[in-house]
């Protein structure tokens, strides 16, 4: 695509220590000189990487106004190092973290699709409890139909017995996908690791806007999780939009348009924030 600039070639950054260690792929896109808008920061969903439909829009955004796009790829996923069956919340929140911490800017907007609206929110909490010289402001957020404890709350209460003997004897097991021939595999240490890393058992502070894009026809997360996700965000300034035909993925063209347009909105309030009254 004519927004992908030549020059992102990957780069690479190692995260944990030992046997823990993985190599995880970033791509980054410098502001231009002068630029003070914040970082654009795309987390994606379970399965997915830094080079879908959305992630790749969203860095020709940032082209486009010349503003800072930081993408990765989690461990096990895309370009990046590791054992995906190895991968949970709290690893995948690390290596995201790691990335922010090691290219430091300023200020970002945080992005997540689907897992990575929840890898999101949990950024939010980590940034607020450690932030610092060393961790930026968090400027705002656009969760694209969030998944929010998706383990503990879509996945744990619909196990059929089948699944909880195989997560019992093999510590795994399979679903069938629609988005790809491969099955999507969860393991009882992302189940387990899930319910250490919940957001919505109590009130969540980002301190900052977000916008909630939604499907109505989302087979995998639906609407009334988004609308019990606002529940959990009373001291924030959240707009929720539903796209009434709209399904998990918001990848048509028209759901990019109310992507861009949704983080072009956090940017402008952003910069409205920071200019003195």
């Amino acid at each position: 695509m004519s927004d992908q600039m030549p020059d992102s070639a990957p780069q690479f950054l190692t995260v944990g220590e030992g046997e823990a260690a993985r190599q995880i792929a970033m791509l980054v896109r410098p502001a231009q000189a002068g630029n003070g808008a914040p970082a654009l920061v795309w987390l994606s969903g379970y399965r997915s990487d830094m080079s879908g439909t959305k992630a790749v829009e969203l860095d020709g955004l940032a082209a486009e106004l010349g503003l800072a796009c930081i993408r990765l790829d989690y461990s096990g996923h895309g370009l990046s190092g590791g054992n995906f069956g190895e991968g949970t919340i709290s690893r995948w929140l690390e290596e995201a973290l790691a990335v922010i911490r090691h290219v430091a800017p300023d200020q970002v907007i945080l992005v997540g699709s689907s897992m990575g609206g929840w890898i999101a929110l949990r950024l939010a909490q980590e940034l607020a409890r450690q932030g610092g010289v060393t961790l930026p402001k968090l400027a705002g957020m656009v969760l694209i139909a969030p998944a929010p404890d998706f383990t503990s709350e879509l996945i744990e209460p619909n196990l059929k017995a089948k699944e909880r003997k195989s997560l019992a004897e093999r510590g795994y097991f399979e679903e069938r996908s629609q988005y790809s021939p491969e099955p999507n595999i969860y393991t009882r240490a992302l189940i387990e690791d899930g319910r250490k890393n919940r957001v919505l058992d109590g009130i969540i502070e980002t301190g900052c806007p977000v916008h909630i894009l939604q499907g109505m026809k989302d087979a995998d997360v639906s609407h009334a999780h988004a609308m019990k996700l606002v529940e959990h965000l009373p001291a924030d300034d959240v707009v929720l939009t539903f796209v009434r035909d709209g399904d998990h993925r918001l990848s048509r063209p028209g759901d990019i348009a109310l992507l861009l347009s949704a983080v072009k909105g956090i940017i402008r309030s952003s910069t409205n924030r920071q200019m003195p009254a």
